[in-house]
């Protein structure tokens, strides 16, 4: 992921219409919200008249395509789930809350993930507590209510930019980290993300900056080695697993032999690496870095019916799928976005990964990798391909097959031909995906979270609002 490597990628998250964007981009002023006992849940709507849709500063590279779905109902998408290629036992993961709190909520029932993923079953077994998860990316909000408790003291690699309360801190890093670790908020903790490891510790450590930082040309510039620092620094630290929810997938993305010393470094070290596989699936297919590092878990991205994404990399280096389409994510601004990317896919099988390691604490990188590869659900034809890896991913299965895994010598390979495998799979003309140019691919330190629509607002009234980059 070279420093110097051109950005093409659309930000994280939007600015919204100027009459709310205050209220959407701006943490610290209106964090005190109006006095109210209530929670109040928006639909996913268009701006309130044509002015407001007008004037949002949306870039071509920066929409919504067309051919993405509009979000399906909770009930919809479990419907989905019964009948659709992730087709599982609708897990019991509402019947923790109580089903008035969720009901009024809404959040919880349109996290599709948690479902499919199969959580409460492995939730059986464990959380996550005991887990360290870095996550290497922009820096996390540690007073978010859903992630409150569960953050470390921040690690910056980067050293300036954007601070709290400025509205390009910490955004994407705090979605990444309530994917991971969210434990919810409220009474029971109904309300607000629900991570895949809710008992697990995040370690932020800041390695890039947000896409809407000023600061970011100078980042690129003077810190160009942060994501090779940040990788050794966190596996010297003891964690568990590293998450790498960014990445140069652009059309002069080569490895970095810094970034693949650290990686097998953070390997040897026992940490596990989880990267995303990229957003360029409709741009080239380009190999995005770090994910195509060997000996890193790479996760592409599906939807509720398991179905590629269609900005999802297709690459030789896809090890599993995860969800990466309508996913609820959490925002330091106190409000909930819809989101897309194989950022968020990443986040996911990170969150598995860290039940894994807390059930089988003796396993070894190389070992939780094959397991993920044998246990996932729904392989394709033959076994493996460039979309899905070996199918999506399942931390129940994984857990339960954990125990049966008899110590050995894996290692992760070292830097070498490997990298220059084949291209992606064909495209079948019948796949609807093979016309859409996917937003937001390529760049160095792109944060492969591309499309984010604002859902949710708690405490406090206002009209709903969707927002788009």
């Amino acid at each position: 992921m070279k420093a110097d490597a051109p950005e093409t990628t659309a930000p994280a998250h939007p600015d919204g219409p100027p009459e709310a964007a205050a209220s959407v981009r701006t943490p610290g002023a209106d964090r005190t919200p109006p006095p109210t006992t209530t929670t109040e849940t928006l639909e996913r709507a268009a701006p309130a008249n044509a002015a407001h849709a007008q004037a949002a500063p949306v870039t071509p590279a920066a929409q919504a395509p067309a051919d993405i779905p509009p979000r399906a109902s909770g009930a919809d998408r479990r419907r989905r789930l019964r009948s659709g290629l992730l087709s599982v036992p609708l897990a019991a993961s509402l019947a923790l809350l109580p089903s008035t709190a969720a009901h009024a909520d809404g959040i919880r029932d349109q996290q599709w993930a948690l479902d499919a993923m199969r959580t409460q079953e492995a939730w059986r077994t464990t959380k996550g507590a005991g887990i360290t998860v870095a996550v290497l990316d922009t820096g996390v909000d540690d007073e978010h209510p859903d992630l409150a408790g569960n953050v470390l003291p921040t690690k910056d690699m980067v050293g300036f930019g954007a601070s709290r309360g400025d509205r390009s801190w910490a955004r994407h890093g705090t979605a990444m980290a309530g994917i991971i670790a969210g434990h919810g908020h409220g009474v029971n903790r109904s309300e607000g993300v629900l991570g895949i490891a809710p008992e697990a510790r995040i370690l932020p450590v800041r390695v890039i900056l947000e896409d809407g930082d000023s600061a970011r040309s100078k980042a690129r510039n003077t810190r160009g080695n942060a994501l090779a620092d940040g990788i050794r620094w966190a596996a010297d630290q003891g964690v568990d697993v590293i998450n790498l929810s960014l990445g140069d997938d652009s059309e002069s993305a080569h490895p970095e032999p810094s970034e693949d010393a650290a990686v097998q470094y953070a390997l040897a070290k026992g940490s596990i690496v989880v990267a995303s596989a990229g957003n360029g699936g409709e741009k080239g297919d380009h190999v995005s870095y770090p994910a195509a590092y060997p000996g890193v878990i790479a996760v592409t991205a599906v939807d509720e019916d398991g179905d590629r994404a269609p900005f999802s990399t297709r690459r030789w280096y896809a090890t599993v799928s995860a969800p990466g389409m309508h996913v609820v994510i959490a925002d330091p601004d106190r409000k909930y976005y819809e989101g897309w990317g194989t950022s968020a896919a990443a986040a996911f099988v990170s969150g598995a990964v860290a039940l894994i390691r807390a059930a089988h604490p003796a396993l070894t990188p190389a070992q939780v990798k094959r397991l993920l590869e044998d246990t996932a659900r729904e392989a394709p034809v033959g076994g493996r391909d460039d979309s899905r890896g070996f199918g999506f991913v399942d931390p129940a299965a994984a857990i339960a097959e954990g125990g049966k895994l008899k110590p050995d010598d894996l290692k992760a390979a070292s830097h070498g031909g490997k990298y220059f495998g084949s291209g992606p799979d064909p495209v079948e003309e019948e796949d609807p995906t093979a016309g859409w140019t996917a937003p937001a691919a390529g760049g160095l330190g792109v944060l492969l979270l591309i499309t984010a629509v604002v859902i949710w607002r708690g405490r406090g009234r206002g009209r709903p609002d969707e927002f788009i980059v």
